[in-house]
């Protein structure tokens, strides 16, 4: 049987109001419900007045899920939010599987959202004009050596690529491991960039190149651009 609810997976964007779209807009405004983890729901806390609110914290994205689908099994309208965009690191694909997996037949229209890459490589400048491969360094869900073997292809295949989740308080062997793979394939003067907060208030950035990449300024809130042989730093800005 149908659901009578409706299950919206929504990209807010990488931060900034303004980079929320305007099918983002209408999909929080029609949604009863918003499901998202906290600091999501506290971007778009002017648009959820009067919603009933469902923030949760990190590793709690089955949790979120399960929670949504409950509600729309009762007729609820939800807007379950994630950042960037819902498909691209997102809860889309989630919703998607553990819907099957209960064998719920309910529409969940996907609202796509601006990307952390696409906003980082917009502030450096056009790094991502040919082909380029994006990389989660997160090793929580995915295998290392899977990791490594992507690393290894996309240096190997000479594509731009855009690094998610470089470092955090306790991981910065990846990243490393990924500076050394990169600086082999392109060689120290290799063309590198990260954003960090892309496109909130508190963004910054750095242009160079991988010999000079400032390690100890990169964290999980950071987007790492790391050029192909045809990026060239134009005006200081990194151009492919």
């Amino acid at each position: 049987m149908k659901t009578k609810g409706r299950l919206l997976a929504v990209g807010i964007g990488p931060g900034a109001e303004d980079d929320l779209t305007g099918r983002a807009r209408q999909a929080i405004d029609m949604a009863s419900v918003i499901v998202g983890y906290r600091p999501y729901c506290d971007s778009v806390a002017s648009l959820t007045a009067g919603k009933v609110v469902i923030a949760t914290g990190m590793k709690e994205e089955v949790d979120r899920c399960s929670t949504a689908l409950d509600r729309v099994a009762a007729g609820a309208v939800v807007a379950v939010i994630s950042s960037g965009d819902a498909g691209i690191y997102g809860m889309a694909g989630l919703l998607m599987e553990l819907a099957d997996q209960r064998g719920m037949d309910v529409d969940i229209e996907v609202v796509a959202g601006i990307t952390a890459a696409t906003a980082a490589a917009a502030s450096l400048g056009a790094p991502l004009a040919n082909d380029f491969a994006v990389i989660s360094l997160s090793d929580l869900l995915t295998d290392r050596s899977v990791i490594l073997r992507r690393l290894e292809a996309v240096a190997a295949a000479d594509m731009t690529a855009a690094l998610y989740n470089p470092c955090s308080r306790s991981r910065h062997d990846l990243f490393n491991e990924a500076l050394r793979i990169f600086r082999g394939a392109r060689g120290p003067a290799g063309v590198a960039g990260f954003v960090r907060h892309a496109s909130r208030t508190d963004q910054t950035q750095w242009i160079g190149t991988l010999a000079e990449l400032p390690v100890e300024d990169v964290d999980m809130s950071t987007v790492v651009v790391v050029g192909c042989s045809q990026t060239a730093l134009i005006g200081g800005r990194m151009v492919t």
